[in-house]
C-alpha cells in the first residue's frame, strides 16, 4: 500500500496491483464443455521449473508456463482468442471492481482474536480475565450449539472485497491503483472482475 494526493490535497490511501500481461491459455465453448469460459494464466515461470504437463498446455498457446491458471466465465469469451493477452486496457479509471484474495493466516487464535469477544473483569481477584466464557445452557439443551464463536483457526480464507474504486491505470507497468486496501499479504495473488453489485464510492 501506498498513498496519492488528489486535485484538493486530501491523501487517497492506495494499493497498487500488478494486473498482466494475462494470456488466454485455452477457450471453453457451449458445443464442446456446454458453457462459455476463458482460461488465462499469470506470472511466468521459468521451463525448468514446469512438468511435461504444464509445458505441453502452454505451448499450443504459444505462452511460456504459468505460476497461475484460472477459469473465468465470460459472456465476452467469444470475442477473445487463444494466444491473445489481456492487459490492464480492459480497466478505467473510476471504475468499481471486486478484489478477491486470500486473507492472511493467523494460525490458531483465541476467541478474543478470532472474534472479538469481551475479557471479564481485571480486578477484584475475578480469575475470569481471557476465557470464552458460556458455552451454553445446563441441563437442557446440555449441549453446544452449533456455530457457538469460539478459538481455532482464524485466516487463510478466500475474501471478496466489493465496491473498490480504481484509482489509476499505468499501461506501461500494468499496474492497476485501487482506493483502500484489498485482502492477503504483500506479494500475494488475487482475482479482479468487474464488480457485480457496483455502488459509487468517493
Amino acid at each position: 500500500m501506498t498513498q496519492l494526493f488528489d486535485e484538493k490535497g486530501a491523501i487517497i490511501p492506495v494499493t497498487l496491483i500488478q494486473a498482466g500481461p494475462c494470456p488466454v491459455l485455452q477457450k471453453r465453448t457451449v458445443e464442446t464443455d456446454g458453457y462459455e469460459a476463458v482460461q488465462i494464466g499469470f506470472d511466468a515461470k521459468p521451463e525448468r521449473n514446469a512438468n511435461k504437463a504444464e509445458k505441453g498446455h502452454a505451448a499450443k498457446s504459444g505462452a511460456a508456463p504459468v505460476r497461475i491458471l484460472r477459469e473465468m466465465r465470460t459472456e465476452e469469451a467469444s470475442s477473445l482468442e487463444v494466444g491473445q493477452s489481456i492487459s490492464v486496457e480492459i480497466f478505467e479509471e473510476g471504475e468499481i471492481v471486486d478484489v478477491i484474495g486470500t486473507s492472511k493466516g493467523r494460525g490458531n487464535a483465541s476467541v478474543r482474536k478470532r472474534h472479538g469477544s469481551k475479557p471479564g473483569p481485571k480486578t477484584h481477584g475475578s480469575m475470569y480475565h481471557n476465557r470464552p466464557g458460556s458455552m451454553g445452557g445446563s441441563s437442557e439443551p446440555a449441549r453446544t450449539f452449533p456455530g457457538k464463536p469460539s478459538a481455532g483457526h482464524y485466516g487463510d480464507a478466500r475474501i471478496t472485497a466489493k465496491n473498490i474504486k480504481i484509482v489509476k491505470t499505468d499501461l506501461a507497468r500494468n499496474l492497476i491503483i485501487v482506493r483502500g486496501s484489498i485482502p492477503g499479504a504483500n506479494g500475494g495473488y488475487v482475482i479482479i472482475r468487474k464488480g457485480k453489485k457496483a455502488t459509487a464510492k468517493a
